[in-house]
Formats: C-alpha cells, sequence, structure tokens
C-alpha cells in the first residue's frame, strides 16, 4: 500500500555524535543485536558472561546470612534461591539469546510495552549502580588496607578506573574477562585448599553456626523467609548475564549443542558458582569470627580473604598483597559488567522520557557518579535492608516476565515473537505492569510486617506467586490485545517482502529488517533508535496506543461521570507532578533515615525523635522546592508544547508551499512541452512551405542568371533582369531567416562549429562592403589593434550573415562621411566595432563560441 508522510525530514535530528554513529562504542544500546555483529564465538560470549560471578558481594552476603540467621538458615536460602533463580533465568536467557535482545527490549515485548519497561528499566538501572557501590567499596576497603589512604579517596578510584574499561563495550570486556579468568580462579581457589587442608575442623563447626538469632542452629522458618528474601535481591542479575547473551552467534543446526551449552552457562547457570560463592562467604565469615575479627567486619569480603590467604602465606605482609590483588581483579571483573549494563539501562531509560540519545558512554559516566554518591554515604553498612526492600520489587518484574514467557505465550495469550519496537507496541501494557505493581504492594506490606511474621518472612514468595498469577489473569481478562498496537493494521507490522538491509528514511543507514519499521508519518521504513527518539510524529502509527488515550480510556471506563478534559489542565498537570515529585523525596528521605537511624546507639529514643524531627522539617522544606520545581515541569512542558505546534503549522504551511510550487512547475513545464509541440508544429509547417517556395524562386533566380549573362540583351532589359535578380536573393535570404527562427522557436537550431581563418575571413568581409560604400561615395575603413588570432571556432556562415547584414546597414542608412570597421583582441575575446554596432565572440582555436551581439 502507499502511504504518503506527513512529517518532513529534517537531517538535523539525527546528527548524532560520534559515540552514537559508532557501534563498537554504542553496542547497539536501544534496540536489538543484529545477525552481523554477533561475531564472537559460543565459548567467548559464555566466558565473559560468566566473568560476572566474580563478584564478592555473594561471599558478603553469604557472610551476612550466616552471621545474621545461622548456617541451616543460610544454607536452606540459598538452595531454594539458587533454585527460583535458575528456573527463572532460563526462559529469559533463551528468548534473550534467540531474539538478540537485553532486558530492556525483552521486557517491553513480554507484557509491559514501549513505556511500561521504562519502570522496569529504573529498577534495573538501579540494581546496577547499587552492586556497583557494594563492589567499589569492598574494593576500597583493600585499597585503605594495603596503601592506607583515605577511605572516600578510593572511593573515586575505584570508580573511575572503571569508565575507560567499559566506554568500548563488549569489544574490550569480552578480552578483559578472557585474560583475567585464569588468574582469578586460581587465586579464588588457593585459599580454600590451604584452609581445608590446615583447618579440616572447621567445616564441620560451620554446620552448628547459630548466628546472632541463636536458635541453637535448628531451621526457623522466619529466619529463612528473612535470608531469601536478602538473596533474592540478586534475581536481576539475569539481565546482566542477558547483556551478554544477546551476542550469541544465531542457532543452526551445526552450533546447536554449542549454543545451548552457552546459553545455560552463561545465563540461568551462573547461579550454580554463585550459589558456592555464597556458601564459601559463611564459611569465610565464620573463620574470620574464629580468628577474633569483629562481628560488625566479619562479613566484609576483604577481612574474610585476608584470614583465608593467611593460610596460604606465612608472612601477613604476602597474604595482604595476595588479597588486595584478587579483590582488585574480582571486583573489576563484576564491576564493567555493572557499568555496562547501567550505561544501557539508563539509555533505554533517558532515550524514552526526553526523545534523546546522546551516547551510552554519557550514561556510563552517570551511573558510576551515582554509584560513587552512594558509596560515599555508606551504602556497605545496610547492605541487608537495603537489599531487602529492592528484592521485592524486583522479584516481581521477574516474575510478571517469566509468566508472560512460560505461561502466556504457550496459552496464545500474547504474541509468540518478542516485538520490541515502539511503533509496534502500547505504552503501557496492564499484563506486565499490573501485576508487576499488584505484587510490589502486596510483598513491600508483607516485608513492612503489616500482614504478620509469616507473610513478613515470605514477602518473596508472596511477590513472585503474585506475580505469576496476575499476569496470565490479566492477559485473558483483556483478552491480550494491549501487546501490538498495529494488530487492525497487519499490512504495516511487517511490509517488507524483501529480507537484508533496509536503510532509514532519517538517519539513512541501512538495518537488518527486525530493527525496522513502517513510519506513516514519513512515509517510509524507520529504524527502532530513529522510531524512539522522534517526538514529532504524534505516534500516528498507534494513537490509541499512546500513554494519554490509554489513560483517558482508562478514566472513561473506571469513572464514566467524570469529565475527561478537567483532567488535562493546567492545575491537574501540577498536581500529578507535584505528587510524583514528592513521592520520590519522601521514599529517599525515609531511606535515609532508616540507615541513619540503625546507627544511633546512645540514647536510642531521645535521638530518633530529634532525627525524625530533623528529617521531617528537611521534609517540609524540600517540599516547597518541590512545588516550584513542579511549577517549572509543567510550564516548561507547555511551552515546549506550544513551540512544537507552531513548528509544526510552520511546517505545515512551509509544505503547503511547496506543494504549490510544484503543481506551478508541473504546470509550467506542461505549457512548455505545449509550447514546443506548437513551436515544433509550427516549425514542420514553415520547413514544407520554404521547400515549396524554393522551388519557383530557384527557378526564378536560375533564369535571370541566365538571362544576364546573354550579351544580346538589351540594357534596359537587362536593368530589369538584375532588379528580378536582387529580389530573388533577397526572398531567399528571408526564406533562410524565417527557416533560423522556426528552427529556434523549436529548439532545434544547431550551430556549426568550424576553424575560421580570421585574418581571411576579415579580408573577405571587407572586399564585399567596400564597394557598396564606394557606390554611395561612402569611405570604408578597416583598423586593427593588438594581435589578431590566426583560427576562431564558430558557425562561420551566421557570424558572416550578422556583419554582413550589420555593415550592410550602416551603409544604406548612412548618407555622407565615413564608415569604420574596428577589430580588436583583449582577454582571449576579439572584439569588432562599425559606427553603430560591436560585435564580440570568444577567440581561439581551442574554444567553441556562439556570437553575441549588441548596440555600441
Amino acid at each position: 500500500m502507499q502511504i504518503t508522510g506527513t512529517q518532513r525530514i529534517v537531517k538535523i535530528r539525527r546528527d548524532y555524535n560520534s559515540w552514537v554513529a559508532d557501534e563498537t562504542l554504542e553496542d547497539y544500546a536501544l534496540r536489538f543485536t543484529p545477525k552481523s555483529f554477533r561475531k564472537w564465538s559460543e565459548f567467548r560470549i559464555a566466558n565473559t558472561a560468566l566473568g560476572a560471578v566474580s563478584f564478592l558481594a555473594l561471599e558478603a552476603i553469604g557472610g551476612t546470612l550466616a552471621l545474621s540467621y545461622g548456617f541451616t538458615n543460610t544454607l536452606w536460602a540459598i538452595l531454594a534461591v539458587a533454585l527460583v533463580i535458575f528456573l527463572t533465568g532460563l526462559p529469559i536467557s533463551y528468548y534473550a539469546a534467540r531474539y538478540g535482545v537485553d532486558m530492556d527490549l525483552l521486557t517491553r515485548g513480554a507484557g509491559f510495552g514501549y513505556i511500561g519497561s521504562t519502570i522496569t528499566s529504573l529498577i534495573y538501572a538501579s540494581f546496577t549502580f547499587l552492586f556497583f557501590a557494594l563492589e567499589a567499596a569492598i574494593m576500597a576497603l583493600a585499597l585503605e588496607l594495603y596503601f592506607s589512604i583515605p577511605l572516600a579517596l578510593a572511593y573515586v578510584v575505584c570508580s573511575v578506573i572503571i569508565v575507560p574499561l567499559v566506554t568500548y563495550g563488549i569489544t574490550l570486556i569480552n578480552r578483559l574477562q578472557l585474560w583475567t579468568q585464569p588468574l582469578w580462579l586460581t587465586l579464588l581457589l588457593l585459599p580454600y585448599v590451604f584452609v581445608i587442608a590446615k583447618n579440616p575442623d572447621a567445616l564441620a563447626d560451620l554446620t552448628s553456626f547459630a548466628g546472632r538469632e541463636g536458635n541453637g542452629g535448628a531451621f526457623n522458618l522466619l529466619s529463612f523467609g528473612a535470608a531469601c528474601t536478602v538473596a533474592l535481591a540478586l534475581i536481576t542479575q539475569i539481565g546482566e548475564q542477558v547483556d551478554y547473551l544477546r551476542f550469541l552467534p544465531e542457532k543452526t543446526r551445526q552450533n546447536r549443542v554449542r549454543w545451548w551449552l552457552a546459553m545455560l552457562a552463561a545465563g540461568p547457570g551462573w547461579i550454580i558458582p554463585g550459589a558456592l560463592k555464597m556458601l564459601a562467604g559463611a564459611f569465610l565469615a565464620f573463620l574470620a569470627l574464629q580468628h577474633e575479627i569483629p562481628v560488625d567486619k566479619a562479613a566484609e569480603p576483604t577481612q574474610m580473604y585476608l584470614v583465608a590467604f593467611s593460610y596460604v602465606f606465612a608472612s601477613p605482609e604476602w597474604a595482604l598483597a595476595a588479597m588486595v590483588l584478587f579483590v582488585i581483579v574480582s571486583q573489576v571483573k563484576i564491576n564493567v559488567t555493572n557499568a555496562y549494563a547501567g550505561s544501557l539501562a539508563w539509555s533505554n531509560f533517558f532515550a524514552r522520557v526526553t526523545h534523546s540519545h546522546p551516547g551510552r558512554v554519557v550514561w556510563l559516566v552517570f551511573n558510576v557518579a551515582i554509584a560513587l554518591m552512594l558509596m560515599e554515604l555508606g551504602v556497605f553498612e545496610a547492605i541487608e535492608q537495603v537489599l531487602g526492600l529492592y528484592a521485592n520489587v524486583a522479584i516481581a518484574w521477574i516474575g510478571a516476565l517469566v509468566a508472560d514467557l512460560v505461561i502466556n505465550k504457550p496459552l496464545g495469550l500474547s504474541p509468540r515473537q518478542i516485538e520490541f519496537k515502539r511503533a509496534h507496541l502500547y505504552d503501557i501494557n496492564p499484563v506486565g505492569v499490573g501485576s508487576m505493581l499488584i505484587a510490589s504492594l502486596l510483598a513491600i506490606l508483607a516485608h513492612s510486617g503489616l500482614l504478620g511474621e509469616l507473610a513478613q518472612a515470605a514477602s518473596p514468595v508472596i511477590a513472585l506467586g503474585t506475580a505469576l498469577l496476575c499476569a496470565p489473569l490479566i492477559a485473558w481478562l483483556t483478552g491480550g490485545r494491549f501487546y501490538i498496537a498495529r494488530e487492525r493494521q497487519p499490512e504495516l507490522l511487517y511490509p517488507y517482502t524483501e529480507r537484508g538491509k533496509i536503510a532509514c528514511v532519517l538517519c539513512s543507514n541501512a538495518f537488518e529488517e527486525p530493527d525496522t519499521a513502517f513510519c506513516p508519518a514519513y512515509g517510509a521504513p524507520i529504524c527502532s533508535l530513529c522510531c524512539s527518539l522522534d517526538a514529532r510524529c504524534g505516534d500516528l502509527c498507534k494513537p490509541h496506543g499512546r500513554l494519554s488515550a490509554q489513560w483517558d480510556a482508562f478514566l472513561r471506563w473506571a469513572f464514566p461521570q467524570v469529565s475527561i478534559p478537567r483532567l488535562h489542565t493546567r492545575l491537574a498537570h501540577y498536581l500529578g507532578v507535584l505528587g510524583l515529585i514528592i513521592g520520590l523525596l519522601s521514599l529517599a528521605l525515609w531511606l535515609i533515615y532508616s540507615q541513619v537511624s540503625l546507627s544511633v546507639v546512645a540514647s536510642p529514643q531521645e535521638t530518633g525523635e530529634t532525627l525524625y524531627q530533623a528529617f521531617l522539617k528537611a521534609f517540609l522544606v524540600l517540599s516547597l522546592f518541590a512545588g516550584i520545581l513542579a511549577w517549572w515541569v509543567v510550564l516548561t512542558r507547555e511551552s515546549r508544547h506550544v513551540a512544537q505546534q507552531e513548528s509544526d503549522r510552520q511546517t505545515h504551511l512551509l509544505m503547503q508551499e511547496i506543494e504549490a510550487h510544484r503543481k506551478t512547475d508541473e504546470q509550467l513545464q506542461k505549457a512548455k512541452e505545449a509550447s514546443e509541440a506548437a513551436n515544433a508544429a509550427k516549425s514542420r509547417y514553415v520547413t514544407g512551405l520554404s521547400h515549396e517556395l524554393r522551388t519557383p524562386l530557384n527557378s526564378i533566380l536560375g533564369y535571370a542568371q541566365i538571362l544576364l549573362r546573354d550579351e544580346a540583351m538589351a540594357p534596359r532589359h537587362k536593368d530589369a533582369l538584375g532588379t528580378i535578380h536582387r529580389s530573388g536573393a533577397h526572398l531567399l535570404s528571408l526564406i533562410d531567416g524565417l527557416l533560423d527562427v522556426a528552427k529556434i522557436e523549436a529548439g532545434k537550431l544547431n550551430l556549426e562549429q568550424s576553424e575560421i581563418a580570421f585574418p581571411e575571413f576579415l579580408q573577405q568581409l571587407r572586399q564585399m562592403i567596400a564597394p557598396q560604400a564606394e557606390e554611395k561615395g561612402l569611405r570604408f575603413h578597416f583598423e586593427s589593434q593588438g594581435r589578431m588570432p590566426a583560427v576562431v571556432r564558430g558557425d562561420e556562415k551566421r557570424v558572416r550573415q550578422i556583419l554582413i547584414n550589420l555593415l550592410g546597414n550602416a551603409v544604406r542608412y548612412t548618407d555622407a562621411g565615413s564608415i569604420t570597421l574596428r577589430a580588436s583582441y583583449l582577454r582571449e575575446t576579439a572584439y569588432l566595432r562599425d559606427r553603430r554596432y560591436w560585435h564580440r565572440h570568444t577567440r581561439g582555436a581551442d574554444r567553441a563560441t556562439v556570437p553575441a551581439v549588441r548596440a555600441w
């Protein structure tokens, strides 16, 4: 079908900076990974993804759980969490590797919608900078121990060194993981071998370790649930594995075994060594306690491995050096993954919020800066509380995503393919967004203790179970109609019959077909990146799928009596923005208050009341600034909207003017063609008429010449015959001129270019004109100025005719005196002038020119 676009293409909209244009830096952020870019082997991809298992937060979590809840509860919690993470990670890894999409694109197409996945991008980005801060804090503690530098400075060093390693994306990261893997494995296994060899009773003693909660080391359901809540925060680690799995080569008959092994090992299989490392952390924390490390320091990986390496090296200096080297290698390996995944997540989030993409590297620096701020705030001290709250939201997201992949798709409640393009998706899909919000709310209420102790311990189970139940239920209730916004326009879903590369109408780059969509606004294919960043199209491809349209439809359904236009006033927008800012501000201050209140030791009741009053006053003051900020956001949005409308109106007027000019040009072209046709017809008529006139005229001239040569002819008869001959010659010249005019009008006059011997030509001209002037009693002079060219090129016949006519008129209309013909040459131009006219044409044996005549 033929669709005419309504938008004018402005190239500056797609003048991205060099970062965005270079896919070596971008790694196809905001889009699926094309088959042509999946150039690494299955082993390289699996090895790169498994490098993320090096993070020492696993040992820190295992040690924290063992110290808090005892080894028995920690063991069962880790095994249960490992099973859940493996089962949820399997479908996510399979679909990501099969379709070449990252976690955000997968979430879009699996029940969340285009804008709905923005929420999950924020959750995922939070995971990346949170764990970046935890890992960098561990490395900073090692640097502080070894180099005796201030901890705040160590935080900065541990953050900054990661940026250049992640700038070039997977191209550099897979080399780094490959080169460091042997060293890391050696340093990881060596201390355990020596500890077990020198202290074999340590493992037996660990099994009876009861932790702070006591219970004699027996299993306790509440402690087990609390331990699961903390450990399940790792469930979103699958997103970082997916960021590498999308580069797996396409599965074929030849590589299917290698493909499956790589997908399983690098995807859900990461939790197997991860669980072992958490158990190892529990063991090392117990070992640290036996070596009289304080309880509040025993869960720090630096202290754990310092004790472990003391079994390897007798010298404390060597043990410290080995620990620092191991920590640096481990944390660099994981933090390049955290930073890389965070740059992708922030790119997706801000691209949809701002319709701008300055480059993945910008968001890389942004993600690292947030992590640095968290480190300076002391996030490591509150690891248990932070992860416990975060886990409930993360599990709700993953649960909703898995439910769509393993339940909705097999049952036909959602499309089987992963559709991630903005042009094909509703902004909000209630299946994923609704189930995640319901599950998160219930899990947070349970985690806060409002639903009882048992529910508090089982809050992760509540989050996962609610998401798995709600996603298929909502999909069934909605009929699955919120997955594809173009379901009523199947001809626009995949309109391209050819396979291979398709050029984007905006950026003019060629992309593989799955990365493009048909854009009605431009009437041509558009790539997914340009589609995501276009703010002017108004979602012409899916007006019913826009967030505003969906919100209005929901309000009409929920509140039939409410006037929808009232909800679009400036005051309504202001209250909405203000509520959002106040909510985020409250959440941030509550998290800070929770962390600070935990550190209160002396006079806890009095100090707690003081803290509460301080934070309440801070909240009220910041709320005032929030109100001002909300007005600024609303007014700026309105101003931008008005400016865009004015720009669209001007564009529309310009397009109308361009269309009017096009129609005028078409009419002029048609008139020109009609005129040329008429002139051609006239030329044919004049040519035919001249042929008819030439035949009798040539006879007249021929017989007149014969009679003039007859000596017996009387003089008075010869005078009459001369008049007849001159008149006939004049008529013949008129006919030739008429033919030239007809040819000019028809555009068929051809100048015969030839070499003219210029001095001889002038001499002949002088010989022809001088007798005519003398017969009338006039003097004829010829003057030559400067050097004359030997040869010129031109139409000799027409040049001679022009000069004869000019000089003949000068003789005819001059009654007395003299006539002067001047010839000169200057700047490759020969000039011929008489008293009234001058003639110019270009010189040269090597030039072809047309004579031009002007009045003198």
